[in-house]
């Protein structure tokens, strides 16, 4: 009687192990199917239509001044575009803030153009004013590709906004409890089969940050980094962040600067 249990109870035990072994089989198969999936459409990323759209929309007369953006000053000088991204947020003397890149673009869309920027912050993703928003930062952001992240904290209100980033990172809250920590402060976890990069880590940050903005398959849209926080925070169940705020400049500025000396891939491919 007693050999039967332990028999029964071995068997078991080896069914589980192989269900176990079976499942992490499974969830490395989709995984490497997902990589495989993104090489194959790689060269054919749809941004690229953004981005084509973005550069007319960067030389075309708009709004009440009748201007184009072609004399924004994105950090490196009145209409340098070449690797400008991969150095921001950053501080800006005639703001007197650290902006990034959707918040400068504001800025000069309102300077240059006469546009009121709370067109911008009122409108929804995808629609109106922002999808012209999605199509310049994919024009502005496809320029520093291949370009090292290098972004500063020496001036005090960028020291200052990264140690607000850092906080917020690890802020838990809300009705499920949740950081941006709980997701992005250790190697090797996934979700929906999808490693999660480790943003406390340069490497990580460095491939969080690097690829975003991005053309999501799953929604065939174009998101800039200000719709990937704003989706971060909608799976945190927290109330969505006013678009262009201090909080997503923060985080942004933690990411990037804890990137620092990775490469610009944007705009990336994602799931």
């Amino acid at each position: 009687m007693q050999r039967t249990y332990k028999l029964g109870l071995a068997t078991s035990l080896l069914a589980a192990l192989l269900t176990m072994t079976s499942s992490v089989s499974a969830q490395n198969s989709a995984t490497d199917d997902i990589a495989k999936y993104r090489e194959m459409i790689a060269d054919g990323n749809p941004s690229e239509l953004y981005e084509a759209a973005g550069e007319e929309l960067w030389k075309k007369p708009a709004g009440p001044k009748n201007a184009s953006l072609e004399k924004c000053d994105l950090g490196l000088g009145a209409g340098v575009v070449k690797g400008a991204a991969a150095q921001l947020p950053r501080y800006f003397k005639d703001t007197n803030k650290v902006q990034d890149l959707e918040s400068r673009l504001m800025t000069c869309m309102q300077a240059l153009q006469g546009r009121d920027p709370q067109e911008m912050i009122d409108a929804p993703f995808q629609k109106g004013p922002k999808k012209d928003m999605e199509a310049i930062v994919a024009y502005v952001v496809t320029l520093s590709k291949g370009d090292k992240i290098k972004v500063s904290t020496a001036h005090p209100k960028e020291k200052e906004m990264y140690d607000l980033g850092k906080r917020t990172f690890f802020y838990q809250g809300g009705p499920m409890d949740f950081s941006c920590a709980s997701c992005h402060a250790e190697n090797g976890k996934r979700i929906r089969l999808q490693d999660l990069p480790n943003i406390t880590e340069q490497k990580g940050a460095a491939m969080g940050w690097g690829y975003w903005p991005a053309y999501r398959v799953s929604s065939g849209q174009f998101w800039t980094m200000q719709q990937r926080l704003n989706d971060c925070y909608r799976q945190q169940r927290f109330p969505y962040p006013i678009y262009g705020s201090d909080v997503t400049i923060a985080l942004s500025m933690y990411m990037a600067k804890t990137g620092n000396g990775g490469t610009v891939e944007t705009p990336g491919l994602k799931r």
